[in-house]
């Protein structure tokens, strides 16, 4: 088997072997070519110890990057490799890192340790293909298996049992029937596992093709990292526009849309406040009254204790609040709002997510919201096209003008450029600079001379 690697690539594996060494292009890398997905990152691993290896590209520029493990990062023609020595790990403490690293130098030593068949082969173009756990046949089985035994392999870094799942739904592959009963039996070591590593698996499994068939499939494991989400499985919703209970329409509305990490979040913790505010009435039909508050609490709580950052749980909760507006009854002034508070993005993101809250809904009026949707979407175009102002910054006068004209920084400044935001919003005044300020001073009840003494 003939593979096409970067001259960068080639140019490192040649010095290590013109230097009397073994190396490779190794992991994801190699998964990636045989599957022709692009590669971003390349890995190489080398029977050259790491002190060696530094010494080989004595005339590049490199980084020490995990020297105590091995890694040496050089830098040839822009291109950044990561060279790492065959390694041996051993004793896992924490569940997460090696507590001894051992060189070895047999790439099968270093290739046993990995986490999945399909992530462990190694290629080099004087070798060829080295796979000895059988992941070039697995990828042609769509298939995620770990390296020997499952249960030690998770043992060793819980991580990978996130990683499983994340594999699997971005590529599409099932999971072998014995990794997966050792996902489901080893959850709970992912209590050892920081929250910002769980939250970057999360983001990658929920952006995956595959995502709803691992929500639905290893929701247990699910559940486990992200509690807040249980009490809706089983929650059933006795009402005509759903057909689903809470957890099946959340898992239909995070693959109705894109794939995009905000939005996928948001569609997960949309319906989050129902479990905690259903009432049934009198005639056996489920009410879900203010769950957008309730789920916004909820997810605003569990992206804190995820450690995300500040905008990104801004935007989530925002969508989440409100993801139950209805497009076609906004009036335009309300619209215009709307985006005041939330920014333009934003608003644009609420009809992706109520197009994808209709889409899990009963395919009965399916039709009727979609075409609410489309109703809502002229208005916002409207508005987009007429350069609209949203801010008070927008307005064609600002605090200055107002002081020349005698009106001194105070609250009432503030309340009279919120009210003449208000009227140019409500089309009751023209964004003008001489019709704002005539309507200044009649806000602000000046006679003549005060204004301009």
């Amino acid at each position: 088997m003939v593979i096409n690697i970067p001259s960068q690539v080639n140019t490192a594996i040649e010095i290590l072997e013109n230097g009397g060494y073994s190396a490779y292009i190794v992991g994801g890398a190699v998964r990636n070519i045989l599957m022709n997905i692009p590669v971003n990152d390349w890995d190489i691993t080398t029977s050259a110890l790491p002190e060696e290896t530094l010494e080989f590209f004595k005339d590049f520029r490199t980084i020490e990057t995990g020297i105590k493990h091995g890694t040496v990062t050089v830098i040839i023609d822009g291109m950044p490799l990561e060279i790492t020595t065959y390694r041996i790990e051993k004793g896992y403490s924490d569940n997460r890192h090696p507590d001894e690293v051992e060189f070895t130098d047999r790439v099968e030593d270093d290739l046993s340790r990995r986490d999945f068949t399909v992530n462990a082969m190694a290629y080099s173009p004087k070798s060829g293909l080295i796979d000895p756990f059988g992941g070039y046949d697995d990828i042609s089985k769509k298939l995620i298996r770990c390296v020997g035994n499952p249960d030690k392999r998770f043992g060793e870094d819980a991580l990978r049992i996130l990683r499983a799942l994340r594999f699997s739904s971005v590529l599409g592959f099932d999971i072998a029937s014995e990794t997966a009963e050792s996902v489901h039996r080893n959850k709970h070591l992912l209590k050892n596992i920081s929250v910002e590593r769980i939250f970057v698996e999360m983001s990658k499994l929920l952006c995956g093709k595959n995502a709803g068939g691992i929500l639905q499939e290893y929701k247990d494991v699910i559940f486990f990292v992200l509690p807040e989400l249980e009490p809706m499985n089983n929650c059933t919703q006795n009402h005509e526009r759903h057909i689903y209970d809470v957890w099946g329409h959340t898992v239909k509305a995070v693959e109705s849309i894109p794939p995009e990490a905000e939005l996928r979040f948001a569609m997960l913790f949309h319906d989050s406040g129902k479990p905690h505010c259903k009432s049934t009435d009198e005639n056996g039909v489920d009410h879900f009254y203010s769950h957008g508050k309730i789920s916004k609490k909820i997810v605003s709580e569990a992206l804190s204790r995820l450690k995300t950052s500040n905008k990104f749980r801004y935007t989530v909760r925002n969508l989440v609040e409100y993801h139950d507006f209805l497009p076609d009854r906004i009036s335009k002034k309300t619209y215009k709002k709307y985006i005041a508070k939330l920014g333009i993005e934003t608003v644009e993101n609420l009809f992706l997510i109520r197009e994808a809250d209709v889409l899990a809904q009963n395919p009965k009026f399916r039709s009727e919201s979609l075409k609410e949707n489309k109703i809502g979407k002229k208005i916002l175009e409207q508005i987009k096209e007429e350069d609209t102002c949203f801010k008070i910054r927008d307005l064609a006068i600002d605090g200055k003008v107002l002081e020349n004209i005698g009106i001194y920084p105070s609250p009432a400044m503030g309340k009279i450029l919120e009210k003449l935001l208000d009227e140019v919003m409500d089309e009751k005044l023209p964004n003008d600079k001489e019709k704002l300020i005539e309507r200044a001073k009649q806000l602000a009840g000046l006679r003549k001379e005060q204004l301009w003494k």
